[in-house]
């Protein structure tokens, strides 16, 4: 799952990226407006954080913008703009959530899941396809009797394919999902994570259609061969 942050307090924003990257986040930081529209416009992100007095553009701006574009990305401002006017302003700017500075980290990331399984359609706070089951709290995965802690990767990889069940994600789709701008990806990356997802859940938890990409089963559908 791919973030972009948009924050220009240095210290928030190592704060905010770390905790991120430990809760299995892809993270990409930017610190000015017009920086934020250049990714917004070019990259894949699944969410947005974003600040709002920042330079170059202010955020309002970016936000407007973005939705302007068709950019359905879940929104969630952070600012210390407090005022009421503020936040009737961001929200009826397309923004999914405002949090106002000073915020807790756990808080922000528990409204992120909140707005990601939003995005997906996904009411309940674990993600399933009726086989295999995930908590993007916890990171703990289910199939069958079987109960696996994956790691921050293996959980990124299971959490893109189960956001869209039925769907085939091509190499380059989970890597984006996967891994930062500055994050060096190993040619058999992709491959390496999902063998480590099929070692603790069972060999046909994720398909691979051969020349295409990999996919877990639409809800109610058999189990498939791997």
């Amino acid at each position: 799952m791919r973030i972009l942050l948009v924050e220009d307090d240095p210290m928030i924003g190592e704060a905010v990226s770390m905790a991120l990257k430990d809760a299995a986040y892809a993270v990409d930081w930017v610190t000015d407006g017009a920086a934020a529209d250049n990714a917004l416009r070019y990259g894949e992100h699944q969410a947005v954080l974003l600040d709002l007095g920042l330079p170059k553009r202010d955020g309002l701006e970016v936000l407007r913008r973005l939705r302007q574009e068709g950019n359905a990305a879940p929104v969630i401002v952070i600012t210390a703009r407090d005022g009421v006017d503020d936040r009737i302003k961001g929200l009826d700017f397309g923004a999914d959530d405002y949090l106002v500075k000073p915020f807790d980290v756990n808080e922000l990331l528990a409204r992120l899941r909140a707005v990601i399984r939003r995005q997906g359609g996904q009411a309940a706070p674990v993600l399933t396809n009726g086989r295999i089951s995930l908590d993007p709290a916890t990171r703990e995965a289910r199939c069958g009797d079987v109960v696996e802690l994956l790691s921050a990767r293996e959980f990124a990889l299971l959490h893109a394919l189960l956001l869209r069940p039925g769907a085939i994600l091509t190499r380059a789709e989970l890597e984006e999902r996967i891994y930062g701008w500055n994050e060096e990806v190993e040619s058999n990356a992709v491959d390496f994570l999902i063998h480590g997802v099929r070692r603790k859940l069972g060999a046909d938890v994720i398909k691979n259609v051969r020349g295409a990409g990999w996919m877990v089963a639409r809800p109610n559908e058999e189990s498939f061969e791997k």
